[in-house]
């Protein structure tokens, strides 16, 4: 029996909120401290109008007869924490002229001076000059309404008229979008749905202030303010867009790619979202860059956010709570998600963006690699130790000192000449062999001697600088050409070599790194133009202080726009190139693995976390890592298990490999020059830890593979956080050393050195030990339990039945394994689950209906296996042992399909039935009484 120590838990506070009071009577709720804006300000007129069952309010300032205020009085009025930033220059010493010629309010605070996490010095005045609403029109969608400014802001090129369009899209769906009404701007080309009527009976209310313009967003169930955008001023010129909003409460998760904790800190804290090749650290912008924020209300009900924008950014949260956007191009383009649990707001996000790629079944296994094996026949006897120890792994993986002078589509043919046969063998074995590839092509071989750039040269695809000529960089290999994925014609370029080297290496996956696009050389070898795409007005908080610090002038030309625009998408658009190449070449499903994303990129590939450190933190902070990007419908992530620079230690390995045992994605990889970490190079004692905690997995890759289809099919998250599933429980909202895998298997991993017991919490209900069945009937509290260098503590929810199998040492064994079903029961003895199987590996196997779904119950002490799509797959597998966990009285008999049948059951309550041999194909029940 497991013993747990109970511990008292923290709850977290939620900080002062200064958001409107409740409704009286149905009139216009009182908005006190709401809004800035409207501090010494006369009477309201409003007018209401009811359009289709949606509730719109007209606010409109009117005249009073208060006294006037004068401008300290203003600004003194304005609370701190509601102090909006007029000057967020980083490179600036904010003076009180500098800032009072912005036409802002200038008061110094108790902290050193204008530090860049602090109240701002010069903030926005209540009278700041903003747009006014001046038309609102019904259209068949929504509305469409001019914006217009009569005073000119700060930035330069300031635009003076604005269209607004709203769509109630969904009932729980809103599409709002600011532009230039007279110009076009840049929009990122993402398909996205295109509504085709009105919602009929959206849960929110949408109210408009016309002067200062302002939107504010209800929850009609509730009441909650969303959104209110009167805080602070619109601003809308060419190179700088700003809006604010104030938030429902502090509890706020996304806005990647930040090395941080899942709930992000409201302490004024400014994220960048501005692809950079730089190892993670926090504080900085990184690899990738997701516009969209998750935020729990107090109660329990979740909003989303997502800004469609792909240009330099940056959101400065603040302890109002209230956030700001800016962005120095495009348009504002916001979807609005109301869920209203959490797990709805993601899928909702994902009908937007799209759905991800289901992953190969071998994606699932353990991958393994490291940058320095230094010949093919190094890899190849790690892959046979690997085997030799019979450890799971299902892939191989190279980096870049495959390649013969660090050149794409070529293959070291001294230290790599046995590459062809190792990955034939991989194949015998049922594994697979994946190869990075960077997108810098090497630009300086004789010609004719380097097909990939000569022929990328003639066919024009590469980017270009402002005068027309390849933008040349340098990386790997030396001076570099990057292709432009933006360009149609690349994809066929980027097939052909990838298909020419497929015919020598036939290589199964791919790694696709550097693509931020990362340079070594800020810009160009030749630098970047003088211009302002180049050194705009106002350049976000980005690592370096310029946009073109270790990537491509913003300046350069590509086939859709200027990289200004598209240097976010980058990774998205190889990622999207990949893919489509891999399909052709394999006609199988492909995996794509890649570090820069985008929003919609988990429809072509994964991510892993970039290259960490072989520290105890950096295995912690894997952890909001991976379960920020199940937010961003990435769900196929990982971290370099073990750390990928620096040395690890055989504790840390040893725990970190119990931990990556149960990322999305597991692989092991570091650098090189460092000792080796992979499994065979420890103890015997460290090495059969991690052999038993990767059968664990594989075990376990049945109901990993049915939560990708869930992923695949309705956008659920994979790895998810405590409060996803306990949404009432505050507790569970900054909880990210924990989590779960879909619903029900809850993973307590030991994240510091020299441990062996963990702490973990346990939200209310019972929980069964994975590994045993004994069970804890938790309160809501946190409990310590033994945590050996051997063991990772796995919990399953009552309620659940998880389909796991005898592990092989690769999917492919595995996978024609017996099944063994764990029904963990309820309070009220019931219990549900449920099993997608197909080929493995076949495209669009749901699409075309070439795959088995099974569902299975427990209700009355009865178990039943429901087959309700079938495909030849499933003749092939059997199920052996059914345990039932929690089973409170021993049973006199148990009867399988009304047969009599043998059966045991231990002190802690668990029934367990062997020997069964049924088809999985055929529906079956097993009763005890």
């Amino acid at each position: 029996m497991k013993s747990y120590q109970k511990l008292a838990t923290d709850i977290p506070q939620p900080t002062e909120s200064y958001a409107e009071e409740e409704s009286i009577d149905g009139k216009l709720p009182c908005l006190r401290k709401l809004s800035t804006w409207w501090l010494g300000v006369g009477l309201l007129m409003i007018v209401a109008v009811l359009l289709s069952g949606v509730t719109m309010w007209m606010l409109r300032q009117g005249s009073g007869s208060q006294h006037e205020q004068t401008p300290l009085e203003k600004c003194s009025a304005v609370p701190e924490p509601l102090r909006f930033d007029c000057y967020p220059e980083r490179n600036v010493v904010v003076t009180k002229e500098l800032c009072e010629s912005r036409g802002c309010c200038f008061i110094e605070c108790d902290q050193p001076l204008r530090s860049r996490n602090g109240v701002p010095w010069c903030f926005y005045p209540p009278d700041f000059p903003s747009y006014t609403l001046e038309s609102l029109n019904q259209t068949e969608l929504g509305m469409v309404g001019l914006l217009r400014r009569k005073v000119k802001a700060y930035y330069p090129r300031d635009i003076e008229r604005l269209q607004l369009s709203v769509e109630f899209e969904t009932d729980t769906r809103l599409h709002i979008k600011i532009t230039d009404s007279t110009s076009p701007r840049f929009e990122v080309p993402l398909e996205v749905p295109q509504a085709v009527k009105r919602a009929e009976n959206p849960i929110y209310s949408l109210e408009f202030s016309k002067e200062p313009f302002g939107l504010l967003l209800r929850r009609r169930a509730s009441g909650t303010v969303l959104l209110n955008t009167t805080v602070a001023p619109l601003i809308f010129a060419d190179q700088f867009l700003q809006i604010s909003t104030i938030l429902s409460s502090k509890f706020l998760y996304g806005l990647g790619e930040h090395r941080s904790s899942f709930l992000h800190s409201l302490d004024w804290n400014t994220l960048t979202l501005w692809a950079r090749d730089v190892p993670p650290m926090e504080s900085y912008n990184l690899y990738g860059a997701h516009p969209f924020y998750l935020l729990m209300e107090e109660g329990g009900a979740a909003h989303g956010v997502f800004l469609l924008n792909s240009n330099a950014m940056e959101v400065a949260l603040q302890p109002a709570p209230a956030l700001t956007w800016r962005t120095i191009g495009g348009v504002l383009d916001f979807y609005i998600f109301l869920g209203p649990d959490p797990n709805m707001v993601i899928q909702q996000y994902q009908q937007v963006i799209g759905f991800p790629a289901m992953p190969p079944f071998w994606g699932l296994g353990f991958h393994l690699c490291r940058w320095g094996y230094g010949t093919s026949n190094e890899t190849w006897q790690i892959v046979k130790a690997m085997r030799n120890y019979q450890i799971p792994q299902d892939a191989q993986w190279n980096d870049i000192d495959y390649m013969e002078g660090y050149r794409d589509f070529t293959f070291d043919p001294e230290k790599f000449d046995t590459l062809p046969q190792l990955v034939e063998d991989l194949h015998k074995h049922g594994q697979y062999y994946v190869m990075i590839l960077d997108p810098g092509i090497s630009s300086t071989n004789p010609p004719g001697s380097y097909w990939p750039y000569d022929e990328g040269l003639r066919r024009g695809i590469f980017i270009n600088t402002t005068q027309g000529q390849t933008l040349i960089g340098q990386v790997w290999p030396g001076l570099t050409a990057f292709p432009d994925f933006s360009n149609p014609d690349t994809y066929q370029w980027w097939l052909e070599n990838l298909n020419r080297f497929h015919t020598h290496v036939p290589f199964d996956g791919l790694w696709i790194d550097m693509n931020e696009p990362s340079d070594f050389k800020d810009g160009s070898v030749d630098g970047c133009s003088p211009g302002e795409l180049d050194n705009p007005p106002y350049v976000p908080a980005v690592l370096g202080g310029s946009l073109s610090a270790k990537t491509v002038c913003t300046s350069a030309k590509q086939s859709t726009s200027v990289h200004y625009n598209l240097h976010n998408l980058y990774g998205l658009m190889e990622a999207k190139a990949t893919a489509s190449a891999l399909i052709q070449i394999r006609g199988k499903r492909p995996l794509v693995i890649s570090r820069s994303t985008f929003p919609s990129q988990g429809r072509y590939s994964g991510h892993w976390l970039g290259d960490n450190r072989s520290k105890w933190k950096d295995m912690y902070w894997s952890v909001p890592g991976v379960l920020s990007f199940n937010l961003f419908g990435i769900p196929l992530v990982g971290a370099d298990i073990c750390g990928f620079s620096g040395t690890t230690s055989e504790e840390l390995c040893t725990r970190w490999m119990q931990l990556g045992a149960f990322y999305p994605f597991a692989r092991n990889h570091n650098t090189q020059n460092e000792k080796a970490q992979d499994p065979v190079a420890f103890s015997s004692g460290a090495r059969t830890a991690m052999k038993e905690v990767l059968l664990t997995r594989y075990a376990l890759l049945p109901f990993l593979y049915t939560l990708f289809y869930r992923a695949h099919l309705q956008g659920h998250t994979v790895a998810r956080a405590l409060f996803f599933e306990f949404p009432q429980d505050m507790i569970t909202y900054s909880i990210d050393k924990q989590f779960l895998w879909g619903q029900s298997l809850l993973v307590t991993p030991v994240l510091e050195p020299g441990m062996d017991s963990v702490i973990g919490y346990f939200p209310r209900g019972v929980w069964y030990d994975y590994y045993t069945g004994s069970s804890v009937n938790s309160s809501g509290e946190s409990l310590k339990m033994a945590a050996p260098l051997d063991h990772i503590n796995l919990h399953v929810r009552e309620g659940a039945i998880l389909p796991t199998q005898k592990p092989g040492s690769t999917s492919w064994v595995s996978s024609g394994n017996p099944l063994r079903l764990i029904a963990a029961l309820s309070q009220n003895a019931s219990a549900w689950g449920d099993l997608f199987w197909d080929d493995g590996e076949s495209l669009d196997t749901f699409e075309r209906g070439d795959y088995s779904y099974l569902v299975f119950n427990v209700t009355q002490n009865v178990f039943t296996s429901t087959v309700l799509h079938a495909n030849v797959e499933a003749t092939y597998i059997t199920v052996d042992v059914l345990s039932v966990y929690g089973v409170r009285e021993k049973p006199s008999r148990v009867t399988v399909n009304g047969k009599e049948n043998p059966f045991s059951y231990l002190d802690n309550q668990v029934l367990t039935v062997s020997d069964l041999n049924l088809n999985l194909s055929q529906g079956f029940s097993i009763c005890w009484l």
